[in-house]
């Protein structure tokens, strides 16, 4: 008996009709992008260790794929405590690490502000599960170098675009910011040290509740500060907000010119697209460390996860190169959105077979294809049968539209095309 093989664990094969729909909603996001002035780069799969573990990754660097050193022997993996510490390169976890090392390297071949469209398969070491794979694509755009929040409006419009042209409909757009966040914590007592902890925890609101948040936050930070003020702000981080700067102000104990710079730019971009959709939601931290003003997430009211996120980075790239350059960027989740876009016919039922039968001369049959083809058609050759029954069944199940029959002698104008759901 042949051993069953399949893909490693977490990974995917794509039969035919499947990846013709995934290049599909790839080609729509990347058109959408285009027309708004994204340009489109590509970075290598691996990177070096050192980059990928620059402390800019968070959580996402404990999930890498290492690759150990070549010529290593027994003695060297005996010799250190962490096998991780012979690995000199490793599988790109996001595209934003790397993007921001692509800028470091090339920033004087590129134009003072540099918009970005990054499209590509990233690996992590995830616990396989619904949803979650160990190799998936991510679309990420950036713009790098524009210090004011036109990035932001940019940057969304582009994206509205792009789910416009997917037909996804009832998208909402949750914002915050991690100034305003800041704010809100200082006001309720948080000392410094311990935002980023206090943060996690927030952050999983909408998973535990406000009294999963309360119970975690009077665990781990018993004594160092009192919970009374930030027991306050999570209850009000639960409720809805509206979106106005002093609705906002208030909520987040910040002042109201900060909240009044997120505020401006949603309206801009709600005047264009819809304020329907955005909700200003004051819990939302995303986890990456490395944002450092606005923070997006994309909802789906048929998806119980978030369909991408991004923000303001504003520190990622000077990491690299020695000196702060502003950046935002926004990453559609492409295999969950793929889940949601209705399929379409994008070929127009241009796929047809074409059967032949034995005496047809091969000079012939190559000759009436390349015809075809140039008519415009996709054109797949089958060979004739006996019994073609299963043969239509067959081509009708991987998405042809029409079946036509070449028998010696004929030519392009001669053949009968039928459409598949007629020819059995």
């Amino acid at each position: 008996m042949a051993k069953q093989v399949g893909p490693a664990r977490g990974m995917r094969d794509f039969l035919p009709a499947e990846k013709r729909r995934r290049d599909d909603v790839l080609a729509t996001i990347q058109r959408a992008y285009t027309r708004h002035g994204f340009e489109p780069i590509e970075t290598p799969a691996v990177e070096d260790h050192d980059t990928l573990h620059s402390g800019l990754g968070g959580d996402n660097e404990k999930l890498s794929f290492g690759i150990l050193r070549r010529g290593l022997e027994a003695a060297d993996l005996s010799s250190v405590a962490d096998p991780a510490e012979l690995a000199d390169l490793g599988l790109r976890f996001d595209l934003t690490v790397p993007l921001a090392r692509y800028v470091a390297s090339h920033h004087h071949e590129l134009p003072e502000v540099f918009r970005a469209l990054h499209v590509g398969p990233v690996w992590r070491a995830e616990r396989p599960q619904k949803g979650r794979f160990r190799q998936f694509v991510q679309c990420d755009i950036d713009i790098v170098g524009e210090s004011s929040t036109l990035a932001e409006r940019e940057v969304l419009l582009a994206t509205a675009s792009a789910l416009d042209d997917l037909g996804i409909e009832g998208y909402q757009f949750r914002v915050n910011d991690r100034r305003l966040l800041a704010a809100a914590l200082s006001a309720a007592g948080v000392p410094d040290d311990r935002h980023l902890s206090v943060l996690i925890t927030l952050d999983k609101l909408d998973k535990i509740g406000v009294s999963g948040v309360l119970e975690e936050i009077e665990t781990h930070h018993t004594g160092a500060f009192d919970p009374g003020p930030l027991r306050e702000f999570v209850e009000r981080a639960s409720k809805p907000v509206e979106f106005t700067a002093s609705a906002i102000a208030e909520v987040m104990s910040a002042p109201e010119e900060l909240a009044d710079d997120i505020s401006q730019w949603v309206d801009d971009v709600a005047a264009v697209i819809g304020a329907e959709r955005f909700v200003f939601d004051p819990a939302l931290v995303r986890g990456m460390g490395y944002y450092t003003g606005s923070i997006i997430e994309l909802a789906h009211p048929d998806s119980g996860v978030s369909l991408g996120g991004g923000g303001r980075y504003d520190q990622m790239v000077g990491r690299f190169l020695g000196k702060d350059v502003p950046a935002v960027g926004f990453s559609l989740g492409f295999e969950r959105l793929v889940d949601l876009v209705k399929p379409v016919d994008t070929e127009e039922n241009s796929r047809v077979a074409l059967v032949y039968e034995e005496d047809v001369p091969s000079g012939d049959l190559v000759r009436v294809k390349r015809e075809l083809v140039e008519q415009g058609r996709s054109v797949t050759l089958v060979r004739a049968k006996k019994n073609m029954k299963s043969v239509y069944s067959s081509l009708e199940d991987r998405g042809f539209s029409a079946v036509g029959h070449l028998r010696s002698g004929q030519v392009v104008g001669d053949i009968d095309w039928r459409p598949l759901g007629q020819s059995r």
